[in-house]
């Protein structure tokens, strides 16, 4: 049965900007039978295909001003009235027309009051915003339970916000959402149906008999873990599918449609798989807990996590969430944001500021997967437990607010000028060449620090048996590592331009975050190390950045 549609072609209605709860005036273009869904026009010429739910008459957002103008002329009219014929009415006449202006006036210093008062609501939003990020970032939930329980509920909320504000057609810190967006806005069973069928396909992937089997770090308890490493694989195979849909005509602007969706329905996923891993953490061996997260606390240990790797035969959940629904899925949504800007700009092709964003993200995510085997020596593998922490970080945190740069170049493009394509390329492969080299020196001689191919590198001996390198990379920086990561974030930042700040939260998240760990690295290796450590800041004297101390 066709459906009849409820608004005309040509009618001026009020349309919902997708992803928020802001209703703008728009044009009714078409209405399509088949999806449902009705074609309009804003002013600024932006053309958007939305669902009756998110069109409302005119005539429901207009007020009435009638009674407010009676009103402002019934005491002059009655003053003249009063007065006697002659010049005193010329005069009473004059104050009559002043009066009439005040009233007709009123409205509008009410008005520009309200202007007024609305940024410092706005900045105080803003404030708070940045007083959540400051937390996420520096707060401990190692020290007390209360910040674990605080870090629950803060880092669904970060993501919520940004995404609602990097929605809105301006999208500056002091444009806070003006209310909670609906339901429907939030919540969809079909998208949390998608959100659970790409979590098993990329378990399926992971259980392909393809890729080489490696053995992990030793525990504690003397075992080492085999892993099969096949991510790469899975990318690749990834890709074919999603090329296959789109090109059965399947639209990937659809995630940029239902964004917000997504991203909750990811958070639900999440907190549904940390609820499975605390329970089956109860049943294993003490030598399969991870040495932080048996504190005896439920909830601080359900945040941190209680088992170091949960595995079901072969499975090994926290390896498989390190890198593949969450990082390649942030490519996958980088694609999808790709799509959708050539949709609703009208464009033949990727603007280049789009086309640098997800180039850049996508050689990111290839060189992690290329190189999965370094992930078995990180703090994740080896010594964090999978809790609350690490599975909304892999499945939400990761995949939404690291891909925030391409989903506001969808409705904010960004023009560049060849000069400053061949600046921000050439930044971000400087940043690139640091961060590889610097990973994969590290990473070699955790694995093998006898291995000849690093008989060049200059070391320190330590009273535990390990040695702390001195040369290469890590002879310029204490963490030439971070320090291409940083390179690299400015890069994917810039192509956004510099009209808002939103764009570039992921750089001043990982400024934070990176500055907080190497603080947090300075006091355990002085613990650890002891004198070797001194020897070490002595002749390594910068930290992160060359010139800063």
């Amino acid at each position: 049965m066709i459906k009849l549609s409820m608004f005309q072609s040509g009618e001026m209605v009020m349309g919902r900007w997708p992803g928020s709860s802001l209703y703008y005036e728009v044009k009714v273009l078409n209405f399509n039978s088949n999806t449902q869904l009705y074609t309009v026009i804003y002013k600024d010429g932006t053309e958007l295909e939305l669902k009756e739910v998110d069109i409302k008459r005119v005539s429901g957002f207009r007020q009435s001003g009638g009674r407010s103008r009676s009103r402002s002329r019934s005491p002059s009219r009655r003053r003249s009235r009063s007065r006697s014929p002659g010049r005193v009415t010329r005069r009473s006449t004059s104050r009559t027309m002043e009066t009439r202006k005040d009233a007709r006036k009123e409205p509008k210093v009410k008005e520009v009051q309200e202007v007024r008062l609305s940024p410092v609501v706005r900045a105080l939003w803003c404030f708070l915003l940045c007083c959540l990020l400051a937390l996420s970032v520096l707060a401990e939930p190692s020290l007390l339970p209360p910040g674990a329980f605080f870090m629950i509920f803060l880092l669904p909320t970060i993501t919520v916000i940004l995404l609602l504000m990097c929605s809105q057609k301006d999208p500056s810190l002091m444009n806070f959402p003006p209310a909670l967006p609906s339901l429907d806005a939030v919540w969809d069973v079909q998208v949390f149906g998608l959100v659970v069928l790409w979590f098993f396909f990329q378990a399926l992937l992971y259980l392909l008999p393809v890729g080489k089997v490696v053995e992990g770090l030793p525990l504690r308890s003397g075992k080492r873990l085999k892993y099969r490493i096949n991510g790469f694989y899975a990318f690749i195979l990834t890709a074919l599918v999603l090329g296959v849909a789109h090109y059965q005509g399947v639209d990937l602007s659809y995630i940029h449609a239902n964004f917000l969706q997504f991203s909750v329905s990811a958070m639900i996923l999440s907190v549904l798989l940390s609820l499975y891993l605390y329970v089956r953490s109860c049943w294993v061996p003490q030598e399969d807990l991870a040495p932080a997260g048996n504190s005896g606390n439920v909830i601080y240990d359900f945040f941190i996590g209680r088992e170091l790797n949960p595995r079901i035969k072969s499975f090994d959940l926290k390896y498989f969430c390190e890198l593949r629904p969450g990082l390649i899925g942030w490519v996958v949504i980088n694609m999808s944001m790709l799509v959708a800007e050539m949709k609703i700009q009208k464009l033949d092709a990727p603007s280049p500021a789009m086309m640098l964003v997800n180039g850049f993200q996508l050689l990111y995510v290839a060189d992690a997967l290329w190189n999965e085997e370094a992930i078995l020596t990180t703090i994740d593998i080896v010594h964090d437990g999978f809790g609350y922490m690490l599975a909304f970080g892999d499945l939400v945190w990761v995949p939404f607010t690291y891909s925030l740069q391409s989903f506001y170049l969808v409705n904010h493009p960004s023009a560049l000028s060849l000069t400053w394509l061949v600046t921000i390329i050439t930044l971000n492969l400087i940043g690139y060449f640091v961060f590889r080299k610097a990973n994969s020196q590290k990473n070699a001689f955790r694995r093998n620090p006898a291995d000849p191919k690093l008989s060049h590198l200059r070391t320190i001996p330590t009273a535990t048996g390990k040695s702390l390198l001195v040369s290469g990379l890590w002879g310029f920086v204490r963490h030439p590592n971070y320090l291409g990561d940083l390179i690299m974030a400015l890069a994917w930042s810039l192509p956004c331009g510099f009209s808002h700040i939103l764009p570039y939260f992921y750089i001043v998240y990982f400024t934070c975050l990176l500055i907080h760990r190497d603080a947090r690295d300075e006091k355990q290796c002085r613990r650890k190390y002891g004198s070797a450590w001194n020897e070490y800041c002595r002749q390594v004297r910068y930290r992160i950045f060359p010139g800063i101390y």
